[in-house]
């Protein structure tokens, strides 16, 4: 099979001291929408989303975080939130996005978080936090072991196939059961082992009390990564941030469901626009 590449266009960004490869869709007059891809998904497996999230009228933009892609790796031990953040501070700088939009998925949602809280404070777009790993010191491990992570890498670096993939996530379309079987071994181990560590190292929470400004949580409504009294917990700390559950989806929520996903953006996103203009 054949498989389409990414649509958006491919360049490359100094930014916190690293080389950053970003792919970029849209207008580029638009509004600015950033999407944080998580531990193991580089920008070109993110195509599908940014595809249909230019389609209302933004310009979106997709790193390959560091460690990931064609971004440079970091030396070890320099794959901490604040490094991750600082990189989306360099690179919001750099491409002059001007308070985006920002879309997270897991990793990338404790990223988002992150940023917002050390860097952006009120002046940023809405912050679209998409099922973020609520894992942490004193709460359960994340449900996915580094060996799990490990596995799937080495699987990739000795030529996994679409179906080798689909064991993993067996809903997914083929078309990204193909890219990421593809791209997967761009993944550098040093940076899936120290983020995962993280996901149990550092707190979340902390970055969750802060948040100012408009807010949304998603989360999949069978993600063992945001269970139900993570859920609670979130609530208590910030009930006035929104958090909804996308019904069916376990983590991967767009590539479970991107419909039922889209559906429920769309409104904050259309609303964001005509603020805009």
């Amino acid at each position: 099979m054949t498989v389409d590449e990414p649509q958006g266009q491919r360049r490359t960004i100094d930014a916190n001291g690293l080389r950053h490869s970003v792919v970029t869709y849209g207008d580029p007059t638009h509004p600015a929408l950033l999407i944080l891809p998580g531990i193991t998904t580089p920008a070109v497996c993110a195509d599908f989303l940014a595809t249909r999230l230019s389609a209302p009228g933004f310009r979106v933009v997709v790193p390959d975080i560091r460690g990931r892609g064609h971004s440079d790796r970091a030396a070890s031990g320099g794959y901490r939130l604040v490094d991750y953040a600082a990189d989306v501070a360099g690179l919001i700088d750099a491409l002059d996005l001007r308070a985006p939009v920002i879309v997270g998925h897991s990793m990338g949602a404790r990223i988002a978080a992150a940023y917002a809280a050390r860097h952006a404070a009120d002046d940023h777009g809405p912050l679209i936090l998409v099922d973020p790993p609520t894992s942490g010191p004193g709460r359960p491990p994340y449900p996915t072991t580094r060996q799990a992570f490990l596995d799937q890498l080495r699987e990739a670096q000795a030529g996994t196939t679409a179906d080798g993939v689909a064991r993993y996530y067996p809903n997914w379309p083929r078309r990204e059961l193909e890219l990421r079987a593809r791209h997967l071994a761009t993944c550098d181990p040093t940076a899936v082992v120290e983020t995962h560590e993280g996901f149990e190292t550092e707190d979340f929470f902390e970055y969750w009390t802060e948040l100012r400004g408009t807010v949304l949580l998603v989360h999949g409504a069978d993600s063992p990564v945001v269970p139900p009294h993570a859920v609670d917990e979130l609530r208590r700390a910030r009930p006035d941030i929104p958090i909804v559950p996308v019904t069916g989806a376990g983590h991967m929520v767009p590539w479970d469901d991107l419909d039922q996903f889209l559906a429920l953006l769309t409104p904050h996103l259309l609303t964001y626009c005509e603020n805009k203009e």
